[in-house]
C-alpha cells in the first residue's frame, strides 16, 4: 500500500504526539508466512487484553436505536475473530455478517462461531474501497484497528463511502498518546513476536485522539457523532444516523 504524508487529519488540540503513518510489517507478509501466523495470534491476545470485543459489542448494542442491528460488515476483518467474539456478547438474534479483507479467508472457527450464534457469515477478499463502492447496505459497519493504516485523504474517502452504506459506523483504533506510546514499546514483556513489537509502536503513532475522526465525518448535520478514549490503549468513534 502506497502512502503519502497528509495534514488532512488535523492533530487534536494539545495532542503531544504527532500523527505519523508508516508501513506495518504484517501488512506486507503473505498470509501463510510463519511470522504472519504468529503475529495474528499475538493480535488475538492483544485484542482480548484491550477488551476490544466487549467495547465493540457495547457500541453495537447501545447505538442501534429502536431497530436492532441485524447486519454487520467489518472492514479489514483479518481472520474475523474479534467480531465473532463481539457478537457473543449481544442478545441472541439472527442476522448476517460480512467480513471484508484483502487477505483471507477468515479462520474456520470464526465462521463456525458466528453461524452457531445465528449469524450468516460471508467473506469478500477485496480492497475495502472497491467493496464499499458496490456493496449492499448494512445496519452497521465496524473497523477494529484498521483506519489508522490510512493517511488523511484515504480516511476521508473511506468514511464518506461507509456513510452511504450504513446507519451506524463504529471504529475502534489505537489511542495516540504518550502513555500508549510508552507501553507499546514494552509488548515484548508479553512474549509478542518481533513483528508485533514493531507494529505496535507504528500503530500507536498512526492512531487517533480528540475529535479527529468526527471532524472528517461527512454530513454531520444528519448524523450524531461521539468520540472518546475507550481506555489507555483505545480510541472509540461512533457515528449514528439520526432517525
Amino acid at each position: 500500500m502506497n502512502r503519502t504524508r497528509s495534514a488532512d487529519v488535523v492533530p487534536a488540540p494539545g495532542s503531544p504526539v504527532s500523527r505519523v503513518v508508516a508501513p506495518e510489517i504484517l501488512d506486507d507478509l503473505p498470509a501463510s508466512d510463519a511470522r504472519a501466523l504468529r503475529s495474528r495470534r499475538d493480535l488475538r491476545r492483544l485484542n482480548h487484553l484491550m477488551r476490544n470485543p466487549r467495547i465493540l459489542a457495547s457500541a453495537l448494542s447501545g447505538n442501534g436505536g429502536t431497530r436492532a442491528v441485524s447486519s454487520i460488515a467489518e472492514l479489514g476483518a483479518g481472520d474475523g475473530w474479534v467480531l465473532s467474539q463481539a457478537v457473543s456478547f449481544l442478545p441472541p438474534t439472527t442476522g448476517r455478517v460480512t467480513l471484508v479483507d484483502r487477505q483471507g479467508p477468515p479462520a474456520s472457527e470464526t465462521t463456525r462461531s458466528l453461524e452457531s450464534r445465528g449469524w450468516n457469515a460471508s467473506f469478500f477478499k477485496a480492497d475495502v474501497f472497491d467493496w464499499l463502492q458496490t456493496a449492499d447496505s448494512h445496519d452497521a459497519i465496524v473497523c477494529n484497528l484498521f483506519l489508522h493504516h490510512f493517511e488523511g485523504p484515504d480516511v476521508v474517502r473511506l468514511l464518506r463511502l461507509a456513510a452511504g452504506k450504513c446507519r451506524l459506523f463504529i471504529a475502534l483504533e489505537p489511542r495516540r498518546s504518550r502513555p500508549a506510546l510508552f507501553f507499546s514499546r514494552f509488548v515484548w514483556l508479553l512474549g509478542f513476536s518481533a513483528v508485533t513489537q514493531h507494529d505496535a509502536v507504528v500503530s500507536v503513532r498512526a492512531g487517533f485522539c480528540g475529535g479527529e475522526l468526527g471532524a472528517l465525518w461527512p454530513e454531520p448535520e444528519t448524523w450524531t457523532c461521539e468520540e472518546q478514549e475507550a481506555n489507555l490503549a483505545n480510541h472509540l468513534f461512533v457515528a449514528r444516523r439520526q432517525a
